[in-house]
C-alpha cells in the first residue's frame, strides 16, 4: 500500500502554472468542506488563465492541469483527495506537458497522512 501526506487542497489554495498563470477549478463538486470551502479531488477540472509562456516568440500558454494522485489515499465519492504534494502537470491546448503547477495550500486544521 502506498502512502502519501500533505496539506489538503481546498478552494482556499492558490494554484499557478510554472509560468505564473492562474489555475482554478471549474468544477468543485465535493460535499466535503474545510473552512466552508470545497475540498478538491482528482475528478475536478482545472483551467489555467493568463499563462505568458512562449516558445521562440510564439504563445504556448498552459490551459489545463491534470492530476495523478497516488492510490490508497483518502477518497471523496470515489475520487482521490488532492494534496499539495499530489503529482500534477500543466498542459498546453495541444496537450503538451509544460511542467507541474505551483500549489500554495492554505493552512487549515486538517491534513491527510
Amino acid at each position: 500500500m502506498s502512502t502519501s501526506s500533505g496539506t489538503i487542497v481546498s478552494a482556499a489554495a492558490t494554484l499557478h502554472c510554472p509560468h505564473g498563470g492562474r489555475a482554478s477549478a471549474t468544477s468543485a463538486r465535493s460535499a466535503v468542506r474545510l473552512d466552508g470551502l470545497p475540498v478538491h479531488t482528482a475528478s475536478d477540472t482545472f483551467v489555467v488563465t493568463g499563462c505568458p509562456h512562449t516558445v521562440d516568440g510564439v504563445p504556448h500558454p498552459c490551459t489545463t492541469v491534470r492530476w495523478s494522485p497516488q492510490t490508497g489515499g483518502v477518497l471523496i465519492d470515489g475520487a482521490p483527495v488532492l494534496l499539495h504534494t499530489s503529482a500534477a502537470n500543466c498542459f498546453s491546448s495541444a496537450l503538451v506537458p509544460q511542467g507541474p503547477p505551483v500549489v500554495t495550500a492554505a493552512r487549515q486544521g486538517a491534513t491527510c497522512r
